[in-house]
């Protein structure tokens, strides 16, 4: 059976509204996809660290109470895991402040076993980091060489604008590695200064990856690849919190090309009318992550899809 290997951060986001803690869920960009496809019922595992503290123990729990394979969390003792405070606007955006400590490399780290048509998830400024890097080649190498689906999910903060130039490189390697890339229009205008999707792909993502999904939030998505270029309007809705959103949006593509049984040699194939429902699959996905103030799909709407 075919599955999903995310890598990424874990961290645990605690919600501010008016000022005031309002509550705290585990989170993390990738984590946050893997755990809504673990609640409908996916094959998944996750790739990250966690300190040996009650935030980990609180992440690991979490991810295997949702159907994750936690196997492949490395514990680092005498390490506490990262926190985030999120900040809630009138329009329930949000704004953040980090806490962490590096974590050192490790060589017992343990890399899942990847199979052809599986997929693997990656991206934020966790693909990026030097002192990760070694983990994420390594995992891309065994999924391209296994013949993987690679989705990038590029997801560049704007807390690291100062670090974009000198990360350029490693984006490149990265849109080299994807055979499909996600990124919204906040991620490419800090990238890049380029506020048009059709100008990302044709400039900057289309030379080293065919296929680029860009979110405009409650603007909705643009699809380009090399033979369909299409927008994709969404349903206003008033939102809770928008954490999540775009990581929902991306599980929502996944489970749409694990339940239309698209394999890697069939991207290049795809129809309009297959991409319809891959993309309608990420919007359902991300505006039910936008009703609640937890980082992922509720269980409620889990059990409303098809397995």
């Amino acid at each position: 059976m075919r599955k999903i290997i995310g890598i990424g951060e874990t961290i645990l986001d605690i919600l501010f509204k008016n000022n005031q803690a309002a509550t705290s869920v585990p989170g993390g960009s990738t984590f946050n996809s893997m755990i809504s496809l673990g609640r409908v019922g996916l094959p998944s595992c996750f790739v990250s660290e966690i300190g040996d503290d009650r935030v980990g123990g609180i992440v690991r729990s979490f991810l295997s109470d949702n159907g994750v394979d936690d196997r492949y969390l490395t514990e680092y003792p005498e390490r506490k895991s990262p926190i985030s405070l999120a900040f809630l606007d009138d329009h329930n955006n949000a704004t953040y402040s980090f806490y962490k400590e590096p974590f050192g490399k490790r060589t017992d780290w343990l890399c899942p076993t990847i199979g052809h048509d599986d997929i693997v998830l990656f991206g934020s400024y966790y693909a990026l980091d030097p002192n990760m890097r070694y983990k994420v080649t390594a995992l891309l190498d065994e999924a391209r060489n296994a013949g993987a689906i690679i989705y990038y999910d590029v997801n560049f903060r704007r807390n690291h604008a100062g670090e974009a130039i000198k990360l350029m490189g490693t984006v490149i390697e990265n849109l080299e590695y994807a055979d499909i890339v996600r990124g919204s229009d906040e991620d490419f205008s800090v990238l890049y200064h380029i506020d048009e999707g059709a100008k990302v792909f044709k400039d900057k993502v289309d030379f080293y990856c065919p296929r680029l999904i860009y979110s405009r939030g409650a603007q909705g998505v643009e699809l380009y690849s090399r033979t369909l270029t299409k927008r994709y309007l969404i349903e206003p809705i008033i939102p809770v919190s928008t954490i999540g959103a775009g990581d929902n949006l991306n599980a929502g593509i996944l489970y749409g090309i694990i339940r239309n049984r698209i394999r890697r040699d069939d991207l290049d194939h795809l129809t309009e009318r297959d991409w319809d429902d891959v993309i309608r699959c990420g919007l359902r996905f991300s505006a039910d992550t936008c009703m609640h103030t937890d980082n992922y799909i509720s269980r409620e709407f889990a059990e409303t899809l098809d397995r």
